[in-house]
């Protein structure tokens, strides 16, 4: 029997599958994420590294807000921001001087940012990124590797491209991470006719060395253009995203979550010559310009300027890696530690096995699904926590068993 209760959550849950599909808004976040009597499936309120769900529960968060949380939950400097630009405004008829001043800050710390506009979600700048490369290069076809949002172009190429036009499924081309000649064959079987290449640089697992210098020549050597999404990798692998800390040049990058420590923004920014062109290609939305998130997304950037942000999300995040591999030593499951010590996945060998581990931690107040996003709020006190709670579930993991599993999606986001 499950320790905790989740009787307010499951009743939530109810009312809203009668008028909310899924549940909720944002997949990632649904029951098919969590399975029912042994998790949480809405939250009341979050301080720091610290989330509480409508049953009272106490949990540390690992999620962090599906990584948008950076800095922690409620950070005094954001919210003060907040609070100040509340006075003066929230959204305006002509536009406020902040989106310049936050441009400003975005180009002088990423490197390959020349020119910058803004959106609300990863979807929105991902797309336009795509649009805009079609228009520069007045080509057709699109190259991906990684998770990149719910619009057509992308989404038609997974198991949930119900609505999406054969037309439009047609013209987009997953290759394999890791594997040069993945991406060589889609230029091979469609010359002149790709207008980009959209990744991450890294998701679970690290680059080979070179590999993407080797891909950004590639691209350039077939005339496409190169998209970089810093969705994740943003900020949280250090102030010059992904693409300083691996030290590459991307044409175009797409970031959001952690600019804003949770605030609705993303943020699309570029080289001049090829940003330029937004202008014919038409993006446009009534709240690009929210104050608010500006607002977040300036005290955000400001403090990760003036703090070590990004070297203590590396230290506590490798500190949390170290001791998974040591504990996993101990557990009778193929269970493994990947990925950047600021954003740690554990890999199942299963489904099954994710969700017996899930339903484990949780009860212990551990909230994770796997995946680790490391916050400035995230203190010696969690990591030790955290640590003792995994040490005990991995030695007995073998001798639990599964009480429920989430209503199953044929669809993963793949870095969850």
């Amino acid at each position: 029997m499950s320790k905790l209760n989740f009787g307010n959550s499951e009743g939530l849950l109810d009312r809203a599958l009668a008028i909310i599909p899924n549940g909720t808004q944002t997949f990632s976040k649904s029951q098919t994420m969590y399975a029912r009597g042994v998790s949480p499936f809405y939250m009341q309120r979050a301080k720091g590294s610290h989330a509480w769900d409508v049953d009272g529960n106490e949990f540390i968060d690992w999620v962090s807000g599906l990584g948008a949380i950076i800095l922690g939950h409620h950070d005094p400097d954001v919210d003060a921001a907040v609070i100040n630009q509340l006075d003066e405004g929230v959204i305006f008829s002509l536009p406020h001087p902040i989106e310049i001043e936050v441009s400003e800050l975005l180009c002088e710390i990423i490197p390959s940012a020349e020119m910058v506009r803004f959106g609300k979600n990863g979807s929105d700048v991902t797309s336009a990124a795509v649009r805009l490369a079609r228009a520069y290069t007045n080509r057709d076809h699109i190259a991906c590797c990684g998770y990149h949002g719910w619009q057509d172009w992308y989404i038609g190429i997974t198991p949930r491209n119900l609505g999406v036009p054969s037309a439009i499924r047609s013209l987009t081309h997953p290759f394999e991470y890791g594997n040069i000649e993945s991406l060589d064959r889609i230029f091979k079987d469609h010359p002149n006719q790709v207008a980009c290449v959209i990744m991450e640089a890294m998701n679970s697992q690290w680059p080979p060395e070179g590999w993407l210098n080797e891909i950004i020549e590639l691209t350039h050597k077939h005339n496409a253009l190169f998209i970089l999404d810093e969705m994740l990798t943003g900020f949280r692998f250090g102030i010059t995203g992904a693409q300083g800390y691996f030290n590459i040049d991307p044409d175009l990058s797409c970031f959001g979550k952690g600019i804003a420590n949770g605030f609705p923004l993303s943020a699309l920014v570029g080289k001049a010559e090829v940003m330029r062109l937004i202008d014919k290609i038409h993006f446009s939305g009534t709240y690009g310009g929210d104050c608010i998130a500006l607002a977040a997304a300036k005290a955000t950037i400001t403090k990760m300027q003036n703090t070590p942000v990004a070297l203590y999300l590396y230290v506590t995040g490798e500190t949390l890696q170290k001791s998974l591999k040591d504990y996993l030593k101990f557990c009778e499951y193929d269970i493994r530690v990947s990925g950047h010590p600021a954003w740690t996945h554990l890999l199942f060998p299963s489904d099954d096995i994710k969700w017996l581990f899930m339903q484990e931690v949780i009860q212990e107040g551990i909230l994770t699904f796997g995946t680790h996003l490391v916050t400035y709020a995230h203190g010696m006190a969690d990591l030790v926590k955290t640590c003792r709670v995994y040490q005990k579930v991995f030695a007995t993991l073998h001798e639990k068993k599964l009480e429920a599993k989430p209503v199953i999606s044929n669809f993963k986001i793949r870095w969850f």
